[in-house]
């Protein structure tokens, strides 16, 4: 434990001395979200490699930085590529930067990703907030001993995405004239996509999004009583809705052609908060 916290002060002190300011949000950026980071002024790129102790990604649809600087008036530091456990991470690896957020000061987080469409009345394109999850067969980030430091044991996550920062979302996307869904998100490990008969019984248990990410990141943002709001970018239907394969580059593409829709409806949201 009180390794991870030296590393912590260490990983922090060194962003900090780059971006010499206390950013008013971070921002996750999913797969193929990324180019809202080219809407980012006055900005300080800082590659995940030179960082100490950071994670490297290994995924198509995330380039590997660190960006802070302004978005719509407010001070913002985006990850462009996020670490996943099915990329070998073990969980702490996964969450690390989240935790350095918050030793950087940080108390929103807004996290984006990629999501297949369980529920049947989603098409591709669309954007979906985030307004609970499903997570019942994956390792938790907080398994093992409890960093105190950081939060207490067993977290309540009757609130695990902020219902303010949902609101200020949807009165962003009705100001903008984005037709958004809402919905509940549903992680699973990967890589590989989930079956037909998975997908029906998500579908069952009140799944309207399923995907990759997101929840470990989720879960130890609510630990140290972070306020975070989600949004998913429907970017394909997921598996037995339709009578096609699934791959990632469909997930790529998708995510590209929704591009000015996200950046917008993003910038919106970061200039209410």
């Amino acid at each position: 434990m009180k390794d991870l916290m030296k590393r912590l002060e260490k990983t922090a002190e060194y962003v900090k001395d780059i971006i010499k300011a206390t950013p008013d949000v971070a921002i996750i950026l999913g797969s193929g979200l990324g180019n809202l980071a080219d809407s980012i002024e006055n900005k300080k790129e800082i590659p995940y490699k030179d960082i100490p102790h950071f994670p490297q990604t290994t995924v198509p649809g995330h380039d590997g930085k660190l960006i802070f600087g302004e978005l719509n008036g407010k001070k913002v530091l985006a990850m462009k590529g996020r670490f996943h456990y099915y990329e070998g991470n073990d969980m702490d690896a996964v969450v690390y930067p989240i935790r350095v957020f918050k030793a950087l000061g940080i108390d929103k987080l807004i996290v984006t990703n990629a999501a297949g469409g369980v529920n049947t009345g989603f098409t591709p394109g669309e954007l979906m907030i985030i307004t609970d999850h499903i997570s019942l067969f994956c390792e938790n980030p907080l398994r093992g001993e409890n960093y105190d430091e950081l939060g207490p044991r067993f977290p309540d996550m009757s609130c695990a995405y902020d219902k303010e920062l949902i609101n200020i979302a949807m009165d962003s996307a009705k100001a903008l004239g984005i037709d958004i869904k809402s919905g509940i998100y549903s992680y699973c490990k990967g890589p590989s996509f989930e079956t037909p008969a998975e997908i029906r019984a998500l579908r069952t248990l009140g799944a309207d999004a399923v995907g990759m990410s997101t929840v470990p990141e989720v879960i130890t943002a609510r630990h140290m009583k972070m306020k975070v709001l989600g949004i998913s970018c429907i970017t394909n239907m997921a598996a037995g809705i339709l009578d096609q394969p699934l791959n990632h580059e469909e997930v790529l593409e998708t995510g590209k052609q929704v591009e000015k829709k996200f950046v917008s409806l993003v910038s919106h949201i970061v200039s209410k908060l």
